[in-house]
């Protein structure tokens, strides 16, 4: 029996009648007659010296040599599938597909889409709005940004924008609770979305902050950061906002931040490519548009107490 790979046809013909276990359907998704995938299956086990399929009636069945091929098989075709479109995205400057967190998409890329497409109209830009951690060398995108307190190993790290934090709400409810004293009979609102591990800015420690006992913990909780910044909005209770987030609705008054005390987190939005990659001129130019649109960004006043999270209890 030959050590060396059989043909990656013939592979790609046992993959594909594997996945749908009928030679009529492999045949047809890979454009060609079953008697010409069947003639492939065949010249695979030749140079295998044993079947892979058990050819039944109206049906195939795999041998246990088939079964033992299939998950190479399968993960050595998706490897090359993602390994050829990142091949294509490399050579392809017209197209960039970013990844960023659902709340950091609503609020702060979308809104500002329409400058990055008059600035680069030369451009495509797709995005995905996610959370999950990404594999830069195999997934389908080019930039991720993330919000984290460290650099990702192996990747190119753009710090971005720093962050704070601080109770928002509504102007009406800010008349109703013009002190951090009547923030324990406010609705509080809460998000599931502080990936802080053990520095978790909660009501809990910002309650501590101003110098006051633990809240009782109740009103509504929201996965996402821009649908509690809506509730907020809305006058639902009062948010524990972050800055990026929320600063647009700051600007305009539909959210107002009356307690003069700011926590500024350890952890920063960060532009991540593959190293080297920020060079490529899509990837450049995204970047340095969201630099330009960042320096733009106001930061908390003078009026802001600021304190660092890590000093808090």
């Amino acid at each position: 029996m030959p050590a060396h790979l059989p043909p990656l046809n013939a592979l790609r013909a046992f993959e594909a009648a594997a996945r749908h276990m009928s030679f009529a359907r492999a045949a047809d998704e890979l454009h060609v007659t079953p008697q010409a995938l069947s003639l492939q299956i065949k010249s695979l086990e030749a140079h295998l010296g044993a079947p892979l399929f058990h050819r039944l009636n109206r049906a195939v069945e795999l041998t246990e040599a088939g079964r033992a091929l299939v998950p190479g098989a399968r993960e050595g075709f998706t490897a090359l599938t993602r390994g050829w479109a990142a091949a294509r995205r490399a050579t392809d400057p017209s197209r960039l597909t970013v990844t960023a967190g659902p709340a950091f998409t609503a609020r702060w890329l979308a809104p500002r889409l329409p400058d990055f497409a008059r600035a680069h109209p030369e451009i495509e830009l797709s995005f995905s709005a996610s959370l999950r951690r990404m594999d830069m060398a195999t997934d389908a995108v080019d930039v991720a940004v993330r919000f984290s307190d460290h650099d990702e190993p192996g990747l190119y790290n753009g710090a971005l924008i720093e962050e704070w934090v601080m109770p928002m709400m509504s102007p009406a409810l800010a008349r109703a609770h013009p002190t951090p004293e009547r923030l324990a009979t406010a609705t509080l609102i809460h998000t599931e979305s502080y990936p802080f591990g053990p520095d978790t800015m909660d009501w809990p420690r910002m309650f501590a902050a101003l110098g006051l006992p633990p809240p009782d913990g109740h009103g509504p909780s929201f996965s996402h950061a821009d649908h509690a910044n809506d509730a907020a909005v809305s006058g639902t209770g009062v948010v524990l906002g972050r800055w990026s987030l929320a600063h647009a609705e700051l600007a305009t008054g539909a959210l107002v931040a009356p307690y003069p005390l700011a926590v500024r987190l350890p952890h920063q939005y960060r532009l991540l490519c593959r190293d080297g990659e920020q060079s490529r001129p899509q990837v450049a130019a995204f970047l340095g548009w969201m630099e330009a649109r960042i320096a733009e960004m106001p930061r908390p006043g003078p009026e802001f107490r600021v304190v660092e999270l890590e000093d808090l209890a």
